[in-house]
């Protein structure tokens, strides 16, 4: 066995990983490495799916958080569960929410691992505390208003001393929610003004982030009545005041509204960040995902007399990856493709290109209607057309270029089929108390899939926005009203489209 390379995770290691505040692209890059070639993650209950995400497909994934009231495993039973997959030869992530050295118990789990003779390693995160400073508008640290910062935890108050607490400048309070009136009133009972600005933030760094402004003295009752639960953070200072002055996050063009995503799981990432730097709240329900096509024999066929072919058309990045994966597979390569080659959309003409393949014809619109305009210039009759793509597509393109002259072998590279895990989360994001504020639709497939997953009644309290008006028409064929398109159509004109509908929702409400 090779040994393993400077830096890279070692087999019978714990790495204790800070998984940071919640939006996923706060992990360190170390942290991310290290998730990438886990064997075991033992994680907890703040850590956010978007960051388990980031491990590999085959890693164990165990849950071992703890709430206030309701621990799965014990300490203990945490540091036996890391001390004995090490000793099998595992390489084990024990990611923790924040940094696991601040109120998060890496120091005793750090010891439990020295004293077994363990060897470990721990990864630091972005606290809560730095995470709320920068994404709630309130420095921790501030010339004018502040040069000393405490942090403390809301557990075991009466083991503090508010005395020598009501004497700092900044107070950042962890895991203090519901015991906040008592910790507020025993800093006014030890001297400092219950005028002193103070905000209560839940779900740091996230989409669904909630701020509640006040006092230290009206901030207890202003929690209460909002029915603000767990997990937040409290913080008690003069840099409070600074919020509304610069407090980029509260201005991002989707703050505040919750996003259902629909693209397979393979392909939203990129869409899914795009979406939260502009402050949405992104929740990820994969419609659909990509399987072979029943029968490989078309595609087999294909291969063997590409020189047949005067043209090929690709129509989607899937269809471009696929049918050349099958050609790689062969005893022929790139080199037997036809001389020219189409495509719809900058996504699919970008992955040709980074296959050093020429695209001879895109047309101006991402639609195969606007394709047939293109072609229409060319000279098609007698051409033979080879159309690698799903095995349920929209019969218009092959027509059409059947009406100006070309033979056309529509060629099935993949499937797309509905997830079953999607289900639960589709049950769980359209609730009777509440539903997502919008749906983006990328293709037909994702709309008729996403109304199995969720009835129609259901789906009609979210808006939906479309990529484009062919999944905007199946949209509304299913009874579903489309309030933004996307033009260009693609994923970045569909972002600017719901941006826009957003801001005009604002504006109409003012």
């Amino acid at each position: 066995m090779d040994p393993p390379q400077p830096g890279s995770p070692r087999g019978g290691t714990v790495y204790l990983v800070g998984a940071g505040p919640g939006d996923p692209g706060l992990i360190t890059l170390r942290g991310a490495e290290l998730l990438q070639s886990a064997d075991l993650i033992l994680y907890d209950n703040l850590t956010s799916a978007d960051v388990l995400a980031l491990a590999r497909p085959d890693a164990e994934r165990l849950y071992v958080g703890k709430k206030r009231a309701k621990h799965t495993y014990t300490q203990g039973e945490i540091n036996d569960l890391m001390i004995k997959a090490a000793r099998t030869g595992r390489s084990v992530v024990r990611l923790k929410g924040g940094d696991p050295y601040v109120f998060g118990r890496g120091g005793e789990e750090a010891r439990a691992m020295a004293d077994s003779g363990v060897p470990f390693e721990v990864v630091p995160g972005v606290t809560s505390a730095l995470g709320v400073a920068a994404y709630a508008g309130m420095p921790l640290t501030h010339r004018d208003h502040t040069r000393v910062v405490t942090m403390l935890t809301g557990h075991d108050i009466d083991s503090i001393d508010w005395k020598l607490m009501a004497g700092r400048q900044t107070l950042v309070v962890f895991m203090g929610l519901m015991s906040f009136k008592a910790i507020a009133r025993r800093l006014i009972d030890a001297g400092l003004d219950r005028a002193t600005p103070s905000a209560a933030v839940r779900w740091v760094t996230r989409g669904d982030q909630q701020v509640v402004p006040g006092t230290l003295g009206d901030l207890p009752a202003k929690v209460a009545a909002m029915g603000l639960k767990p997990p937040a953070l409290v913080v008690i200072g003069e840099i409070v005041r600074l919020r509304e002055r610069i407090d980029w996050f509260a201005k991002l063009p989707l703050r505040g509204q919750s996003v259902v995503v629909t693209r397979a799981a393979s392909q939203s990432r990129p869409f899914c960040e795009q979406l939260r730097r502009l402050g949405a709240n992104v929740i990820a329900i994969p419609t659909i995902e990509f399987e072979e096509p029943l029968d490989w024999g078309p595609a087999d066929a294909a291969i063997g007399n590409l020189s047949d072919y005067a043209f090929v058309v690709f129509t989607s990045v899937n269809g471009v990856d696929r049918f050349l994966a099958r050609l790689d597979a062969s005893e022929h390569d790139l080199r037997d493709l036809p001389s020219r080659i189409c495509a719809i959309g900058p996504a699919t003409e970008n992955r040709l290109q980074q296959l050093h393949l020429r695209v001879d014809v895109l047309p101006e619109e991402f639609v195969a209607e606007s394709l047939v305009e293109a072609l229409e210039a060319l000279e098609m009759n007698g051409s033979r057309v080879l159309l690698p793509r799903a095995q349920d597509a929209r019969e218009l393109l092959p027509a059409k270029l059947a009406e100006l002259g070309a033979t056309v072998d529509v060629v099935p590279v993949y499937r797309t089929v509905l997830p079953e895990s999607s289900r639960e989360l589709a049950r769980e994001a359209w609730r009777a108390d509440r539903a997502p504020d919008w749906v983006t639709v990328t293709s037909s497939s994702t709309v008729r899939n996403l109304a199995e997953l969720v009835p129609i009644d259901d789906l009609r309290r979210s808006k939906l926005a479309s990529i484009g008006p062919v999944t905007s028409g199946t949209a509304r064929e299913l009874g579903l009203r489309v309030l933004a398109e996307a033009s260009p159509f693609t994923t970045d004109g569909l972002a600017k489209a719901l941006c826009a509908a957003v801001q005009s929702a604002f504006a109409s409400d003012a």
